[in-house]
């Protein structure tokens, strides 16, 4: 199997097609990277930016390249000695315009007589032998539908008509009548849909990739990939919506003849992945956890919960009870549906009306503490699950001893549908309840409510750090390591800004409260996670910001939502925002924060990039971030940037143009591009990890470890909570014992063996990457 040294993440679209990034391949061998990583390029919704709604997996977008493009790249990769990762989406398929799908547009047209029936999971008893279309305003709607063409038209929408239902002159609501479909308001998509989705995503259906020939049919153009060398290795987005996450990866390993695969799987705090799946780890959101709480200083907590606590009208936020009730929110909501599934599913012998088991089926899904279980390895989890949605509802005993054992037969028998499908949806309720919801109220530190992190594990001490990098190093070598990606809701740098608030708790404080006396919102924790992000990416421009915040206040539902707007509170919202822009006031205490802040900020985020790059595992790169990258969540995280800029500076600093300071761009252009070639250069330099121990009074503020095995390897070291040590009168007498003679592959200053101070390794930088002589 070929492995990755790293990679670097490309966002491919109509505006940078795969001809675009095959021109790119140069500067990227130039930056130290090893692997092209692509965004999904299989056919997919005209116009999307993302790629997952793919609507054909037989071939290459035309739009992003075609196969042309992708036979580009991959000679580019080829010829500089790259390989090529690419992202694909075995969950589901785009449907937002059927006539661009061959296999719904099949599926509306034929129903169950379709060739491609048995690929969507449909549930046809439950809509009386239609699928469910919640695309009509409201069911009055039919009255606007119309003949045009030989399809049945909604507005822009269009419908295949099945073979017979249709003569001229007939009313069209009778047609739609006759229809293998029923279009319906999209109101009733909570409670009355009967096809699986990802999410809550009306226009992203669900596939059945563990029946066989849909999984050949589906990956027939990813094998050609394989066949004709033009791919190394796969990313696998969201296994966890798949029946069968451990048969998939074992077939797909097979049909890839056995490359690398990463899967897109979150591990909450302890969680560990299956020994059984066939893949090398995943994308990389667990280390993001780590390498953020160890530059986060755990003094901090107190007076950041007092101010949470101030904003929530002295209550003290209960993390776990608010999961649960987003959870419930969900599970109750746009996720009704799937919950009522479950509930059909219930056997009568277990004595619950429908009603009651949703209730209990929700309630066991509200107390799981993963995404999902793989049983039957996964079967404490289930258990714990149950025991405590028992603790909490005391009433649902009976129901949930009902279910327990019908929820732990998840094989591929008829009669195991109800575990299997479980196992499937749990993942959805702790995306929307969680991610999509809670992670906007839990707002004392925005750096903390990250995708993948538990954001009631506030810091990380040095020892745990390293403890957990040992234990990558040992159990997932070859696992992916990332700190932005097209999913984070920040930036990798506008989280190392937003960081310094823990050293900055009663400045924060008070500045948070000018702010609100200056543009007040009512809602007080979105109002601090509202400034936070502000305070991380500023200056930015205004229609970021309103967009930002809009939509930060319709995920959290607070105070609006996405269904029913609150206009009066988003009024408010928006005058905060302009006020950071209109008001002088509001300006200034704006500027001011930053300008505290930004020093720190930087010393954090490269220290961060520095640590991510050179830690155990597979170094990932989101596209841009070599440079200062202050996003917010999607879509302003996939903007586009300017790749000759970096260029025409990696080049700079290779004619000897160190950057003026270490708040420049080319301050993180030079830490990214020296780990990069470092690690493909000179992989025996990064075969262990040892921790290395600073002395002397402000050893706390170091991060420092040593990746060699049995011999000197590269050795990190990187600078935390610089406000503290500046604070204390910086390094003073911290020394680090380098063990050997040692050069920094930054500055270009020799080292060593033996005790060094640690101001002169950092004299020019806050971080240092040293390698022994060759």
């Amino acid at each position: 199997m070929r492995t990755p040294v790293s990679t670097y993440r490309l966002q491919i679209r109509s505006s940078f097609t795969l001809f675009d990034a095959a021109e790119k391949v140069p500067y990227l061998k130039d930056l130290g990277v090893d692997w092209v990583y692509l965004s999904p390029i299989l056919t997919a919704e005209k116009g999307s930016d993302h790629g997952y709604d793919v609507t054909d997996p037989s071939a290459v977008d035309p739009d992003r390249g075609g196969p042309e493009g992708l036979l580009a790249l991959s000679q580019a990769a080829r010829d500089h000695g790259m390989g090529v990762l690419v992202d694909i989406v075995p969950n589901h398929v785009g449907v937002a315009t059927p006539v661009q799908n061959p296999w719904w547009w099949s599926l509306l047209k034929e129903g169950r007589q379709s060739p491609y029936a048995p690929a969507f999971d449909v549930d046809w008893d439950f809509g009386g032998g239609r699928i469910r279309i919640p695309v009509l305003g409201q069911d009055s709607d039919v009255d606007a539908l119309e003949i045009r063409d030989g399809e049945l038209r909604y507005y822009d929408h269009r419908f295949p008509l099945a073979e017979g239902s249709y003569t001229d002159g007939d009313d069209p609501r009778d047609v739609h009548d006759r229809q293998h479909y029923e279009l319906v308001g999209w109101r009733r998509a909570d409670n009355e849909l009967n096809y699986r989705r990802f999410f809550a995503v009306n226009s992203l259906a669900g596939i059945r990739v563990e029946v066989p020939e849909v999984f050949d049919e589906a990956h027939e153009e990813i094998t050609r990939w394989f066949r004709e060398d033009l791919v190394d290795g796969l990313r696998i987005d969201h296994p966890d919506g798949l029946a069968d996450p451990e048969g998939y990866l074992r077939r797909l390993r097979e049909a890839a003849g056995g490359a690398y695969l990463l899967i897109e799987k979150i591990l909450e705090p302890g969680e560990v992945l299956p020994g059984s799946f066939e893949c090398e780890g995943t994308t990389g959101y667990d280390a993001l956890a780590d390498v953020d709480r160890v530059f986060i200083d755990p003094q901090g907590q107190p007076g950041l919960d007092a101010l949470d606590s101030e904003l929530r009208g002295g209550e003290t936020a209960d993390y776990e009870e608010m999961i649960r009730g987003t959870k419930r929110r969900i599970t109750d909501g746009i996720l009704h549906s799937e919950m009522l599934r479950l509930a059909r599913l219930v056997p009568a012998s277990a004595g619950l009306s429908a009603e009651a088991a949703a209730d209990a089926l929700s309630e066991i899904i509200a107390a799981f503490p993963v995404y999902r279980s793989y049983l039957p390895a996964g079967g404490d989890v289930l258990r714990e699950a149950c025991a405590l949605a028992v603790s909490r509802r005391p009433e649902l005993e009976t129901a949930v001893d009902a279910l327990l054992p019908l929820l732990q037969r998840a094989g591929p028998g008829e009669d195991e549908e109800l575990g299997r499908r479980f196992q499937q949806t749990s993942g959805m309720v702790m995306a929307k309840g969680v991610e999509d919801t809670a992670f906007f109220r839990y707002t004392r530190l925005g750096t903390l409510t990250e995708v993948g992190a538990d954001p009631t594990e506030f810091a990380l001490s040095t020892d745990e750090f390293h403890a957990r990098m040992a234990r990558r190093q040992a159990e997932l070598p070859l696992s992916m390591t990332t700190l932005s990606t097209h999913d984070t809701k920040r930036s990798e740098d506008t989280r190392a800004r937003i960081s310094v608030l823990a050293e900055l708790a009663p400045e924060w404080t008070a500045t948070l409260r000018r702010l609100q006396e200056l543009a007040p919102l009512p809602d007080g924790p979105l109002a601090n996670l509202l400034w936070q992000a502000i305070a991380g990416v500023w200056p930015a421009d205004r229609e970021r910001l309103q967009s930002y915040a809009e939509k930060a206040a319709r995920e959290a539902g607070n105070s609006t939502d996405w269904l029913d707007p609150n206009e009066d509170f988003e009024t408010q919202l928006a005058a905060a925002v302009d006020a950071a822009f209109d008001n002088p006031a509001v300006r200034a205490v704006l500027d001011g924060l930053v300008d505290l802040l930004d020093p720190y900020g930087a010393a954090n985020a490269l220290g961060a990039k520095l640590v991510q790059l050179t830690m155990p595992g597979v170094p990932d790169v989101y596209q841009g971030t070599e440079f200062w990258d202050r996003s917010l969540t999607d879509p302003d995280n996939r903007r586009p940037f300017d790749f000759d800029a970096r260029r025409d500076a990696l080049a700079a600093l290779d004619a000897g143009e160190l950057p003026a300071s270490y708040r420049d761009d080319a301050a993180k252009l030079l830490v990214t591009s020296r780990a990069l070639r470092l690690r493909r250069d000179r992989p025996e330099l990064f075969t262990g990890y040892t921790p290395l121990q600073a002395t002397g009074a402000a050893a706390g503020h170091l991060v420092a470890f040593d990746r060699g095995s049995g011999t000197p390897g590269a050795v990190t070291l990187a600078t935390r909570l610089p406000r503290g040590l500046e604070q204390r009168g910086g390094w003073q007498d911290t020394a680090v014992d380098l063990p050997a003679a040692m050069t920094d592959q930054l500055s270009g200053r020799s080292f060593g063996p033996g005790p060094v101070k640690v101001a002169d390794l950092l004299r020019d930088y806050p971080v240092a990457l040293l390698a022994p002589a060759a």
